[in-house]
């Protein structure tokens, strides 16, 4: 993304012109790494166009008005509170088209961030505290007819902070929303444009519109009949006595609840303020929100107030492929609903959600001594509906479990449940995604002929299945000393020939290139598959998903995957949060661990209570992206060779190695503009 480049998108094939769940068990802390202390920053990034505009030949747009500055940011920023205005320019976005098949109605998916920051306070209602605007976003379109829809594939979301970072993509109402402004601060916005399957390449065209709601005539309260006076006073006397509760000294265990109830209730008192209407309705005057509605419509005429962000996307004709050629496996801890008649469902609903994520999600819970039971289908293996989980097209990997599932969710013992699960699945196409998860790093030679003895037993049903395992490091009372890459590489040797899928921590290799080679040929030579993965560490300045990193750094754990040649990536939690009563109570990250770590999306409960879709964060967006850089530089390797796309990551400035990474973001979309017109030629 960057300021629109006429010269770029006129080569555009098409284009005519530029128009509550469980924790994860925690080893000793002998074996835990040290962690840094990680600075929490913001601003980083950059504004659009980095300096280049005037060198582009190209101007601001205008329209800046003097009650709010509107601003966009790449999404790998992180926008502060107090981050200053920057200029207005157009953005462009560049995008794959999507694989013809109807069960991946996605393909790539770009964001921007569109921030806000009141210049004064405005509005008979403001109390001198910033003011309100409308947000109107259009649909897309191109010169051929076609477009992208506003809700289907266009989406806007609110970004607010945890725990002082801007991190939860809150849903906000489109085409129209309204947002309060506080006087002295920046708000951000994240929108999203996914492009469907079978969109036709070319340039498709749309805008943001910010209306600050004003009424420059004098305005007076509206009258507020007997019914909203009376809630309202109903709500005020529940939050007296809520007060009383909690000065008296509740059970601790129930304060954070209270709290929350107090929270939320004091939230609606404020909304429900009586509302200034203007006396009368001259030409030209801004009216403020009736019912939820915003007015004039979208489409209709604008204010000489309104602030317009034009923005463009450029489809390029090539294929994002449906299936992620890097397997990328998270887990969701599945202690949310276990037990419960939509238990499944539940389940179904957090599968379904990720996997536009270019995630392959599997369900787990940590048993005695870090072993570890997983499941990519919540439903037992002669359920109608789980052959599509085996056999959807977006899944690059799926978990089995060693050991058998009844319908309520439980493990349930006994080899009978294995040989049926093996047997029913061992012939079909995809079974060659299949895997067992069966131990999370191993420190003793105990645990490793454990997971031999449990490997036995699956390879004598089924010969072509696969064993996964994750470690840090070898065995503490092996003859190398745990804490050095030489116990590191002897690890496969030891796992010979029971695991097939060796996932190695990218904190153990220490950001040293040279062992991350030497492991993957070791685990090559074994015939082995080399993944990696990050928990806990690395720490700064090497790539993780921790809060409070820069987004590019979040970005680069996939470049960091594709330039050491890894073949698959594990994440190991998305939603392990420190317990809590209820999806709705206060979230809290797991002590002991850095922040963010094993939390990549947020339960909706927590920010609205008719919200039951799960949250995403700005990091797993950030992943999302990182995923599909991992295809451009896939591609862009299969036509010019690896050597080639490796020299054009490293001169481009994005990534050199797990220290060195661009830390702004200019040079990510200079490398995929690159490529894109790179591949794009070379079809042509």
């Amino acid at each position: 993304m960057d300021i629109c480049n006429e010269a770029a998108a006129s080569n555009v094939p098409g284009a005519t012109a530029l128009a509550p769940q469980e924790p994860r068990p925690m080893p000793p802390m002998a074996e835990q790494p040290l962690q840094p202390e990680y600075d929490v920053t913001v601003g980083h990034g950059g504004g659009y166009g980095y300096g280049f505009a005037e060198a582009m030949g190209h101007s601001p747009v205008p329209g800046t008005e003097d009650l709010v500055a509107v601003w966009a940011m790449p999404s790998t920023a992180t926008i502060g509170p107090q981050e200053p205005p920057r200029t207005l320019e157009k953005v462009r976005f560049t995008a794959l088209t999507a694989s013809l098949i109807p069960s991946s109605p996605l393909g790539e998916k770009e964001s921007v961030q569109i921030a806000l920051r009141p210049r004064c306070a405005w509005g008979p209602s403001d109390g001198g505290q910033g003011g309100e605007v409308e947000i109107h976003v259009s649909d897309f379109h191109s010169s051929s007819g076609e477009c992208l829809r506003i809700g289907e594939h266009v989406t806007l979301r609110r970004v607010l902070p945890m725990c002082g970072v801007p991190d939860a993509l809150v849903p906000m109402q489109v085409p129209t929303s309204c947002l309060h402004l506080p006087h002295g601060e920046t708000a951000a916005l994240w929108l999203s444009l996914a492009v469907p399957s079978g969109l036709s390449p070319g340039v498709y065209e749309g805008e943001v519109v910010v209306e600050p709601v004003v009424d420059d005539t004098g305005s007076e309260p509206m009258e507020v009949n007997g019914r909203a006076d009376s809630l309202r006073d109903g709500l005020c006397e529940i939050v007296d006595e809520l007060g009383q509760r909690l000065a008296t000294g509740e059970d601790a265990s129930d304060r954070q609840e209270l709290h929350s109830v107090e929270r939320r209730l004091r939230t609606l008192l404020r909304q429900s303020e009586p509302v200034h209407t203007p006396k009368s309705e001259p030409v030209n005057t801004l009216k403020p929100l009736t019912n939820g509605h915003a007015h004039p419509p979208p489409d209709g005429p604008r204010s000489s107030q309104s602030i317009r962000l034009p923005i463009s996307i450029v489809v390029w004709d090539f294929v994002l492929p449906t299936t992620p050629s890097l397997p990328a496996v998270m887990g969701v801890s599945d202690s949310l609903s276990r037990g419960t008649d939509d238990w499944c469902a539940a389940l179904d609903a957090h599968f379904q959600w990720l996997l536009p994520f270019r995630v392959s999600p599997y369900f787990c819970r940590w048993e005695r001594e870090m072993q570890v039971y997983t499941y990519t289908c919540p439903w037992p293996v002669d359920h109608p509906r789980a052959e599509a989980y085996y056999s959807d097209p977006r899944l690059s990997a799926y978990a089995l479990p060693y050991a058998g599932m009844d319908a309520r969710g439980y493990p349930v013992e006994g080899k009978e449940a294995l040989l049926k699960l093996l047997g029913a699945l061992k012939d079909r196409p995809h079974f060659k995604k299949a895997y067992f998860y069966l131990w999370d790093e191993p420190t003793t030679s105990v645990q490793h002929a454990r997971i031999r003895e449990m490997a036995a037993e699956i390879h004598a049903a089924a010969p072509g299945a696969r064993v996964l395992t994750t470690y840090y490091s070898g065995a503490r009372d092996g003859a190398v000393g745990p804490q050095t890459i030489d116990s590191l590489l002897s690890v496969p040797e030891m796992l010979r020939p029971h695991c097939q899928v060796h996932c190695v921590s990218q904190w153990a290799l220490a950001g040293r290139e040279d062992a991350a080679e030497a492991m993957g040929a070791k685990v090559r030579a074994e015939e082995g598959e080399w993944w990696s993965y990050v928990c806990m560490g690395p720490g700064d300045p090497q790539p993780n998903l921790h809060l409070g990193m820069r987004g590019t750094q979040q970005r680069a754990v996939l470049w960091r995957v594709w330039k050491e040649g890894g073949t698959g990536f594990l994440y190991w939690g998305t939603n392990c949060y420190d317990k809590a009563r209820a999806p709705s109570a206060e979230i809290r990250f797991r002590p002991g661990l850095p922040f963010g770590d094993g939390v990549l999306f947020y339960p909706g409960q927590a920010f609205s209570p008719e919200n039951t879709e799960p949250v995403a964060s700005c990091r797993l967006e950030r992943f999302l992206s990182g995923m599909q850089d991992y295809e451009y530089l896939t591609l862009y390797a299969r036509m010019y060779g690896r050597p080639a796309a490796q020299s054009l990551l490293a001169n481009s400035g994005v990534y050199l190695n797990p220290g060195v990474w661009t830390p702004e973001h200019g040079p990510v979309d200079n490398l995929r503009d690159e490529i894109a017109r790179a591949c794009s030629t070379l079809l042509a």
